[in-house]
């Protein structure tokens, strides 16, 4: 299969995203669960608390500050309406799945957050920022 630049910077991203959780005392429950209408990148869990984790990969070629290249720039806008309906959607499937015992049985609360991951390629070093408990309308 032969996977497009824009799907490495994904993987790469989503990688570098669960390292980092995980350094946060996270347990990766889940990737990249999949529905027809959306799909979640990451489930984790901490202190029995679920946390749905989108991730948006971001990648530059040269050694510029991301803040200074991405000032003016930023994923988290790509969180738009449309994608907050499938993401709520794909969650309601997930929760479901789980209280009929399909991926665990936990009854847990739970929240959505989203992982920014900066790549600087000719570096080979990445950012990342966390944004905690954000609102699905």
């Amino acid at each position: 299969m032969v996977v497009t630049y824009k799907r490495y910077i994904g993987n790469l991203g989503e990688d570098i995203a669960c390292r980092f959780l995980i350094g946060q005392g996270f347990t990766i429950k889940d990737r990249n669960y999949l529905k027809k209408y959306g799909e979640i990148d990451i489930v984790a869990e901490k202190d029995t608390e679920l946390h749905f984790i989108e991730v948006k990969s971001v990648s530059h070629k040269n050694s510029n500050s991301p803040d200074e290249q991405f000032k003016y720039f930023l994923p988290e806008e790509n969180i738009h309406p449309q994608k907050c309906k499938r993401l709520s959607r794909t969650i309601e499937s997930y929760l479901l799945d789980e209280k009929k015992g399909i991926r665990g049985g936990l009854d847990s609360d739970w929240q959505f957050d989203v992982v920014i991951v900066f790549l600087c390629m000719d570096k080979k070093t990445a950012e990342v920022k966390f944004l905690q408990n954000i609102m699905l309308a």
